[in-house]
C-alpha cells in the first residue's frame, strides 16, 4: 500500500503493481482495492494495475461524509493519476466504480484510454438499491469468518452458483474485520448517511454520462442474475454502443468477481483496443 494526499487534504491509500498498460481499478460502493484480487490473479496481459481505496473505505482516511460522492471520488481518481504522472489509464469500474467512470467520461474524457463496466449502467433497478440500503453502514450478523463462510452461500442463493471453493471465505476476509465482538465493516459507517442524503435528491439522468463514452473502447460485464443492472438496460447500452464488448456471465449476480473466463476475455479484448 502507498498513500497520497488529495487537494482537500485527505490521505488515500492505493496499490500500484506491475508494468504495462495502466489500469485503474475502481471498486464497489463499500468495497476497496481487494475487490480486484481475483481478477489480478487471472490476468495474462502486461498491465500496471492501480487500485484505489476511496475516501472512507479500506485503508484510506475517513472524512466528512458529504464528500462521499461520485463527483468527489472522480476528482480523487484524477488526482491519483496526476500523482502517478499518468496522462491516461484504462478504467475498470465495478458498480460504484462504473458510475465514477461515467462521470470521468463527461468531465475528464482525455484521461481515459478505455473503460470496462462491471455490472453497472445508467439505470439502477430498485430491488438492488433496496438490498444495498439493507446492509450499508451496518455490521453483519456473522460473528466469525467461519460463520460468514457458511452463511454467504445462502445469502447469495439464486444469484450466485458454481462459486470456486473457498471464495466465500476469501470474500468474508475482504469485506469485514474479525473482532472479539463479531465481524465489523471495514469502511466508514457514515457512508450510509451519504447515501440517504443522495436518496433525498431527484434522480439524475445518467444516460448522457454513458453517451460520453463515445469514441472510447468500451466493455460491459453483467451478472446474468443481477438485481441492479437489468437485461433491458444492458440491451439499451448495446443499442447505443453496438461496438461495445458485452458478456452476460451465468451464475453471477451483483457483482461478478471478474476472474470468470468470460470477464477476463472481455478485459483482454478491451486491452487489445488500447493504444497508449
Amino acid at each position: 500500500m502507498r498513500n497520497f494526499t488529495t487537494s482537500d487534504g485527505v490521505t488515500l491509500a492505493f496499490r500500484d503493481e506491475g508494468e504495462g498498460t495502466p489500469v485503474l481499478c475502481l471498486a464497489g460502493l463499500t468495497r476497496n482495492s481487494g475487490d480486484f484480487d481475483f481478477m489480478a490473479d487471472g490476468l495474462d496481459h502486461d498491465v500496471r494495475l492501480i487500485r484505489l481505496d476511496y475516501r472512507g473505505r479500506g485503508a484510506s482516511e475517513h472524512t466528512d461524509f458529504n464528500t462521499y460522492s461520485v463527483p468527489v471520488e472522480a476528482r480523487d481518481a484524477i488526482e491519483l493519476l496526476d500523482y502517478l504522472n499518468l496522462p491516461k489509464a484504462v478504467i475498470v469500474g465495478t458498480s460504484r466504480g462504473g458510475l465514477i467512470a461515467m462521470m470521468l467520461a463527461a468531465t475528464a474524457k482525455d484521461r481515459l484510454a478505455a473503460v470496462l463496466l462491471n455490472d453497472i449502467g445508467p439505470e439502477l433497478d430498485q430491488a438492488g438499491l433496496d438490498k444495498i440500503m439493507d446492509y450499508i453502514g451496518r455490521n453483519p450478523s456473522y460473528k466469525t469468518y467461519a460463520e460468514a463462510e457458511a452463511g454467504l452461500p445462502d445469502f447469495y442463493a439464486g444469484q450466485f452458483s458454481n462459486v470456486p471453493a473457498g471464495r466465500w471465505a476469501d470474500c468474508a476476509r475482504l469485506w469485514w474485520d474479525e473482532t472479539p465482538d463479531g465481524l465489523k465493516i471495514n469502511y466508514d459507517p457514515k457512508l450510509r448517511d451519504a447515501l440517504l442524503a443522495m436518496r433525498d435528491q431527484p434522480s439524475p439522468d445518467l444516460w448522457p454520462l454513458f453517451d460520453a463514452f463515445a469514441g472510447l473502447p468500451l466493455a460491459l460485464v453483467r451478472g446474468a442474475n443481477s438485481d441492479l443492472l437489468s437485461g433491458q438496460t444492458a440491451a439499451e447500452m448495446q443499442r447505443r454502443r453496438p461496438d461495445m464488448t458485452f458478456t452476460d456471465i451465468p451464475g453471477r449476480g451483483h457483482v461478478p468477481f471478474l476472474d470468470e473466463p468470460e470477464a477476463l476475455a472481455a478485459l483482454r479484448t478491451l486491452l487489445l483496443k488500447v493504444d497508449l
